[in-house]
């Protein structure tokens, strides 16, 4: 009516329709309006939620309407739904669907009869007919924006892989050469990361430059190899961190006997672990990213079931990068404070601290901490593509920094320009 208040979520139902169910003589009719909760169980989920990764109901909300015992379809003028909730993130869309039973068919959502009108923090539904209705809401990512950042990804894991490819060839030359870090194990931790990282660029840009057409068994086998390198380059940033809490915070009773081995068994072991259990699950299968328009933007072969994803990606990553990130910050208070007291003995002190402190920063992975910022926008994900895909650059400046031979021998008195080249804490 005029003048009432209109709360924030609602139905509208037109005039027509009622002109419609009321013939004659009647002057009323049966309305009913049913709100569902389905977050538990496997109802109104169909298969469209399972194709498309990321999609959700939103609040796991549903709405049903129907007037009477008439089924109501092609109305004159459509049924107006309003859902109000949060502002969201602008990587995600949110679109009216129904409820659509074919018979013979368990049911789907689609949104055809439906137009969706988008508003700051509520939405429109309009539709021409009567069911149950929900907004969908799901990630996009338009076709141009996906070909753009597959091209930096490309060419950053490229370049990336270039550069840990000449990591490795001059950490083999010291070694045979000048018989050095034959008793130092971060250098040796140091290689087991770009070894990881080097991998799993190579992987990614297999993946990405096939085809996610085949047998599922074969994109499952593609999707778990890239999952088990991503895990080892989480680990192995992980045990970064681990060893340089060992090397700048606890310093004392830091011997552990065949330290690199019980690291090496971890780094490469845990990892297997965590896949095997992933692919008996049948969790792998392709992964598709749409657009707007509900097209496919791309295609990998990843996972297809939501839960193994969350737990065994991201959950591990956040594990990995809350661990390193207190380490890093451990570390650069302690090196920012020492740097306070020697500032005045040496020049350019809080610049080689500074430069110390982004170098420990590469090898901790604080560059995938990005992703955390990518739901803000695009150029935030632009950001990340491209810092994340040339960390190997970033390890390979460190490690000429550190290990690279001089005639001169004398180490900084302060030591924080050279923290990452602690000698061995066990003796193999």
């Amino acid at each position: 009516m005029q003048g009432e208040v209109q709360p924030t979520d609602r139905v509208r139902l037109p005039k027509s329709l009622f002109g419609a169910l009321l013939p004659g003589n009647r002057s009323a009719v049966r309305l009913a309006i049913t709100v569902l909760d389905i977050g538990a169980g496997n109802v109104f989920k169909g298969p469209k939620l399972l194709q498309d990764n990321g999609s959700t109901v939103l609040n796991n909300r549903m709405v049903g309407l129907s007037v009477g015992q008439m089924h109501a379809t092609g109305l004159s003028e459509p049924v107006e739904i309003t859902f109000s909730h949060q502002r969201q993130p602008p990587n995600m869309i949110l679109t009216c669907v129904f409820w659509n039973v074919v018979k013979g068919t368990p049911g789907d959502w689609d949104s055809q009869g439906c137009s969706t009108e988008l508003r700051d923090e509520r939405t429109v539904c309009r539709c021409d007919h009567l069911t149950f209705f929900a907004l969908l809401l799901r990630p996009i990512l338009d076709l141009a924006t996906a070909q753009t950042l597959t091209r930096i990804s490309q060419a950053g894991c490229g370049v990336s892989m270039i550069f840990l490819a000449f990591t490795i060839v001059f950490y083999v030359a010291l070694r045979l050469s000048l018989q050095r870090f034959k008793s130092e194990d971060a250098p040796k931790i140091h290689m087991a990361l770009s070894s990881s990282l080097f991998l799993l660029n190579l992987t990614f840009l297999i993946s990405v430059g096939s085809s996610s057409q085949g047998p599922p068994s074969s994109c499952g086998v593609r999707a778990a190899i890239f999952h088990y390198f991503l895990l080892c380059v989480f680990t192995w940033m992980g045990l970064e961190a681990f060893h340089l809490y060992l090397l700048a915070i606890r310093v004392f009773n830091t011997y552990f006997g065949h330290y690199f081995l019980k690291l090496s068994l971890l780094g490469w072991g845990l990892p297997a672990l965590v896949v095997i259990g992933v692919g008996s699950s049948n969790s792998y299968g392709v992964y598709t990213i749409r657009d707007q328009e509900n097209r496919t933007s791309l295609e990998l072969c990843w996972f297809q079931k939501e839960p193994a994803l969350y737990a065994t990606v991201h959950g591990y990553f956040l594990v990995s990068f809350l661990f390193g990130a207190v380490v890093l910050a451990l570390v650069a208070w302690k090196i920012f404070t020492l740097s306070s007291v020697t500032a005045g003995k040496e020049q350019g002190q809080t610049w080689r601290s500074v430069f110390t402190v982004l170098g420990l920063s590469s090898l901790v992975g604080m560059t995938w901490g990005l992703a955390v910022l990518t739901p803000l926008g695009l150029s935030t994900i632009y950001i990340f593509a491209l810092f994340n895909s040339l960390q190997g650059v970033f390890i390979f400046c460190w490690f000429i920094i550190l290990y690279f031979p001089r005639q001169s021998t004398t180490a900084p008195s302060s030591g924080t320009a050279r923290l990452g080249q602690a000698h061995s804490m066990s003796q193999e």
